[in-house]
């Protein structure tokens, strides 16, 4: 399947707000998991309450896995409490459709939602802010998981992405992914130990998300840079043709990772331009941190596509330089051999009458004068310095 590009027949010619999942389907079924958190409490409705239960549960963060969203509605929640619906699967119209509806989403939301081709982008409307970008997992050759060591390139080395889609409401976050299994652990570990993030907004929430996928980026960046370096070192050591191969499979992963990187900066750009509600101005500078993460994942990946070139051009440079050496000594012994055949094709041509035949060491002087040649001419070539 194309990574670059990919369109279905299905697809043409379909209206905007058309829900239609667009991809390759990765799970069975839809799973929902909910993280309620912040200095207020929830409780289901009709609980009674008292003064020490509102203490103890004053500050709770509650994770539990939602079978309906009818569940949700069942919860009272305080003011000050942030919700963070995480959807594991985006292949179910009927799923989707019920959670537009639910929380009011717009249907051109929902739609994109479904369509995991899709580019990085940010749309706001009228009482949501919708953005998506790529999540990437690098499979390294030595490890199935996202936690690749330094060393060789080989066919198994592959970066995968999956789309994630953010939709950020007034005290709501719902994050939208193609499988379970994400990089979102770190901000949820900062939340359950009550750091800065547990007493902020959604939006810092939505931040914290988009800031944590950004650093995989250049996590993952590294990791190539770390293996680009060492096939430098391997380069200067020899010319094998598998460090050909391991340069092309680096380009590969590289041109791919640029692809899906470049429109992030491009989308938090414009999540800095956006004048909303639903993002406080206390929080525009960790956007600004934002922006110099994907800049410097940008330049970096530039400049690793620029060593990448170079280490290619180096490695037909060797090629070229030991095809040349080569084919110098083939030409010295071919130049060496040349006035000696002459010399053999005299004597052996067929007159009847050669002076040199009747002479008793003609034999051994046409050899010294063979040997002198071959010898006068490597020292020629030397002092030349066509050869060492």
């Amino acid at each position: 399947m194309a990574r670059f590009v990919r369109k279905d027949k299905r697809e043409i010619g379909l209206p905007q707000d058309e829900l239609l999942f667009h991809g390759r389907q990765k799970m069975d079924e839809t799973l929902k998991r909910l993280i309620i958190y912040g200095p207020g409490s929830t409780r289901a409705e009709g609980q009674p309450e008292d003064s020490s239960q509102t203490e103890a549960a004053a500050g709770e963060v509650e994770e539990l896995e939602v079978e309906n969203l009818r569940e949700l509605s069942e919860m009272e929640r305080k003011p000050g409490t942030v919700t963070w619906l995480n959807i594991d699967g985006v292949h179910d119209e009927e799923v989707l459709r019920e959670i537009g509806k639910f929380y009011d989403l717009d249907p051109i939301m929902l739609s994109n939602i479904m369509n995991v081709n899709q580019r990085a982008s940010v749309q706001e409307y009228e009482n949501a802010i919708y953005i998506n970008l790529k999540m990437l997992h690098y499979q390294d050759q030595n490890s199935a998981a996202s936690s690749p060591s330094a060393g060789d390139f080989g066919p198994e080395d592959r970066i995968v992405s999956e789309q994630l889609s953010l939709v950020i409401k007034d005290s709501l976050i719902i994050s939208f992914q193609e499988h379970k299994g994400d990089v979102f652990n770190p901000v949820r570990e900062r939340i359950r130990r009550r750091r800065r993030i547990f007493s902020s907004g959604a939006d810092y929430l939505a931040f914290a998300l988009i800031d944590v996928v950004i650093d995989t980026y250049i996590l993952i960046l590294s990791q190539l840079g770390d293996k680009i370096e060492n096939l430098e070192d391997d380069l200067i050591d020899g010319t094998d043709r598998s460090l050909l191969e391991q340069i092309y499979t680096a380009k590969k992963e590289l041109n791919y990772l640029r692809k899906n990187t470049l429109p992030t900066r491009e989308m938090v750009l414009q999540l800095s331009k956006i004048d909303s509600d639903l993002i406080h101005d206390d929080h525009a500078v960790f956007v600004k941190e934002m922006i110099d993460n994907s800049s410097l994942m940008v330049e970096s990946a530039e400049s690793y596509r620029e060593i990448l070139s170079d280490q290619l051009t180096m490695h037909h440079t060797h090629v070229s330089a030991k095809l040349n050496d080569i084919m110098k000594i083939l030409t010295i012994f071919s130049a060496i051999f040349i006035p000696l055949t002459f010399i053999a094709g005299i004597y052996g041509t067929n007159f009847d009458y050669i002076p040199e035949l009747s002479f008793r060491y003609a034999y051994f002087v046409m050899l010294g004068v063979m040997v002198g040649v071959a010898v006068g001419m490597l020292l020629f070539f030397r002092s030349r310095k066509w050869f060492r």
